[in-house]
């Protein structure tokens, strides 16, 4: 398929069948899971689930990719949601308008191959976590604060306290800001990692973390102890 033609020798047509037939669920559609979202979609990731409960803000505009002047107001997965399927329509893609909770994350879950953390908080992401290890499907971890990015790849079983041990509920990117390179940069990785796992290939970042310093051009990998 023409569509594909680039992706090939990369992905040879027995990776792209299986992609089309892979379900990835994406929470939050901030920062990170906007460019999430579009980079699973042009690769030909069949399936994608949005979640994201908020709507954009002007605040938005400097990072967030689905974020213009004119979805101001409007919903995030939902915006999302259209920009995918303007981009592929071959794939599917459904907008969860609400944020993932105790209540709905196991039945948000369900069905899905992979989960992408695009969250911006800890206890979300240790709830996202959670019912990840239940559904016995991976999670792709992403967080970014102002030049800073990281990356990690969690299994049902594998351990996490290296990586959601802060008290705070919020991270450092309080004090620094979010920009929008740290967010495609580790936005793309993420998406990498992601088509590593469902086609099982490479090398992933498990068990230790990629860690990002774009002010300094640094990219280093941190192993768990």
């Amino acid at each position: 398929m023409e569509r594909y033609s680039k992706n090939k020798n990369s992905l040879n047509e027995q990776d792209q069948e299986k992609l089309a037939g892979c379900r990835v669920l994406v929470v939050g559609c901030g920062g990170l899971g906007g460019y999430v979202a579009e980079l699973l979609a042009r690769v030909g990731v069949g399936h994608l689930t949005i979640v994201d409960g908020d709507v954009f803000a002007e605040s938005n505009l400097n990072r967030q990719l689905f974020c213009t002047t004119e979805t101001l107001g409007k919903s995030k997965a939902a915006a999302a949601a259209e920009r995918v399927i303007v981009v592929n329509p071959l794939i599917k893609c459904a907008a969860l308008c609400e944020f993932l909770n105790e209540e709905n994350a196991d039945r948000i879950l369900a069905g899905h191959d992979i989960a992408v953390d695009a969250l911006d908080n800890i206890e979300s992401r240790a709830l996202l976590l959670g019912a990840a290890e239940r559904a016995g499907i991976p999670l792709v971890h992403g967080a970014i604060a102002g030049f800073m990015g990281r990356v990690s790849v969690i299994y049902p079983g594998d351990a996490t306290s290296a990586l959601f041990s802060s008290d705070q509920n919020r991270g450092i990117e309080l004090g620094t800001g979010n920009l929008s390179f740290t967010a495609s940069c580790v936005a793309s990785i993420q998406s990498a990692e992601t088509v590593k796992c469902l086609l099982s290939k490479g090398q992933l970042c498990r068990n230790r973390t990629i860690e990002i310093d774009l002010f300094n051009g640094i990219i280093e990998s941190v192993y768990f102890s």
